[in-house]
C-alpha cells in the first residue's frame, strides 16, 4: 500500500479538521517541542499495540516524526495492520518548524541545552536521559592533566560528566604541546590545571571543573577521593599508580587504569575495592614495580603523540560505561595496544588470593613512602 505523504501545512489543516496527529519520535526528543495537537506515542511503543493507541482503523491518521523516515515507517506498519487512513509529515518536525507552523513544549520546565548538546547520547537506548544524568550527577578524579588526562577530560566533559577533578602539580612546557591536547602555546607556563579548566570551560561550559594544583601524595589522596565516582590514571608514574590503587581499594571506588610507552599502551579496570576476591588490584598484575631502567618515562624515551591520545580515549570509555552502567568494562582485563602493528590484544587478570592489599579479610594495610617502594 503506497503511503500518502503530506506537507506540514497540509497536515496542519487536516488536524484541525478532526485527524489524529501522532509524534512517533521518543520522549526526550519532544522535549524541545512537538507540532501542535500532536499526541506523542513513540514508534515501538505504537507499533507494537497500535490498537491501544488507535482504537478505530478507518480513523483518519497523522504521524510525525523529525524527519519524515520513521513516521512513514510506522505508516506502512499500521496500513499492514489494517489502518486505512494513514499519511506520513514529509520533513516532520524539523521542516514544521521551519516553516514556522505553531509549535508546542510540554509542560514543565524544559532545559533545552541539555537536550540539543546531548542529543545522539540521548538517541541511544543504552544511554537515553537517564544514562545522561547519570552522567551529570557523577564526579570522577583525573589523576594528571598531561598526555592521558588531556583526551580523557576532553571527551568526558564533552560526553556530559558533571565534575572533573583533575589534579596536577606541572606547569606547561612547549614540550608538552605534541600530545597534550588541553593546552596551548599562549598557555606555556601556566599550571596545567587552570590550562584544562579554561580549555574544557570553552568546550562545555555545563561540566564543573575542580582544578586542584597538588601533586598526588598519601597526605592528599583520601581528600581528592572524597565523593568520586570514578578515578582515572592519567599520572603515567609508578609511585601515583600504587597510591591510587591502595587508595580506590580502601574507598571502594573504581580506577581506570593506562599507560603508554614508546609506541605501546595498556588500559584495564582496578575495582577490587567493591569486588573483592573477583577482580584483582594493581598490585595483583605487579606485586613489585620494574626496575627504574627497565620502565624509563616519557622524558628520557620518547612516545608516539597520537598513542596518549588512543589510551585516554579508551580510558575515557571505560568510564563512561562504569558511570552509565552499560557494556562491559575491563575488570580482570589487561587491554594492550601496539601501534607500529595496530593490533590490541587481551589478556585475562585474576585476583591475586594472597594480595597484601585486597585479598578478601584483609585489613588495609595503611599507605606507604611509594616513592621508596618504586625506587626498590
Amino acid at each position: 500500500m503506497s503511503i500518502p505523504e503530506i506537507s506540514p501545512d497540509e497536515a496542519l489543516r487536516r488536524r484541525r479538521a478532526g485527524a489524529r496527529l501522532i509524534d512517533v519520535r521518543e520522549a526526550h526528543e519532544r522535549v524541545t517541542g512537538i507540532a501542535e495537537g500532536a499526541e506523542g506515542v513513540d514508534r515501538a511503543t505504537l507499533e507494537a499495540a497500535p490498537q491501544v493507541h488507535v482504537p478505530d482503523r478507518a480513523a483518519p491518521l497523522l504521524l510525525i516524526c523529525q524527519s519524515g523516515r520513521r513516521s512513514l515507517q510506522a505508516a506502512h506498519a499500521l496500513a499492514a495492520a489494517g489502518y486505512t487512513d494513514v499519511a506520513s509529515v514529509a520533513g516532520g518536525t524539523s521542516r514544521w518548524q521551519a516553516e514556522g507552523l505553531p509549535t508546542v513544549l510540554p509542560d514543565g520546565d524544559i532545559d533545552l541545552d541539555f537536550h540539543d548538546r546531548y542529543s545522539r547520547h540521548l538517541r541511544l537506548p543504552e544511554v537515553g536521559l537517564d544514562g545522561q544524568r547519570r552522567l551529570a550527577e557523577a564526579t570522577v578524579l583525573v589523576t594528571g592533566a598531561g598526555g592521558l588526562g588531556s583526551p580523557a577530560a576532553y571527551y568526558l566533559a564533552a560526553a556530559g560528566v558533571g565534575t572533573l577533578r583533575i589534579a596536577d602539580d606541572d606547569v606547561v612546557d612547549r614540550s608538552n604541546l605534541q600530545r597534550q591536547i588541553l593546552h596551548a602555546e599562549d598557555r606555556i607556563g601556566q599550571p596545567k590545571v587552570a590550562s584544562a579548566a579554561t580549555t574544557l570551560g570553552a568546550l562545555n561550559p555545563r561540566t564543573r571543573i575542580e582544578a586542584v594544583a597538588e601533586r598526588v601524595t598519601s597526605a592528599n589522596i583520601d581528600r581528592l577521593i572524597d565523593g568520586v565516582d570514578v578515578v582515572l590514571d592519567g599520572a603515567d608514574n609508578f609511585p601515583v599508580r600504587y597510591l591510587l590503587n591502595d587508595a580506590c581499594v580502601l574507598h571502594r571506588t573504581p580506577l581506570v587504569y593506562g599507560a603508554v610507552h614508546r609506541f605501546e599502551g595498556q588500559v584495564s579496570v582496578f575495582d577490587a575495592g567493591r569486588e573483592r576476591g573477583r577482580c584483582p588490584c594493581y598490585r595483583c598484575l605487579f606485586p613489585e614495580p620494574p626496575p627504574a631502567e627497565d620502565a624509563p618515562n616519557c622524558s628520557e624515551v620518547g612516545v608516539l603523540g597520537v598513542l596518549p591520545g588512543v589510551i585516554g580515549l579508551l580510558q575515557a570509555t571505560e568510564v563512561l560505561k562504569l558511570l552509565i552502567g552499560i557494556g562491559e568494562p575491563l575488570r580482570g582485563r589487561l587491554l594492550q595496544f601496539d601501534a607500529l602493528r595496530m593490533r590490541f590484544r587481551e589478556t585475562r587478570l585474576s585476583p591475586d588470593p594472597d594480595c597484601p592489599l585486597c585479598a578478601p579479610g584483609r585489613d588495609f594495610p595503611g599507605y606507604i613512602d611509594y616513592a621508596a617502594f618504586c625506587a626498590g
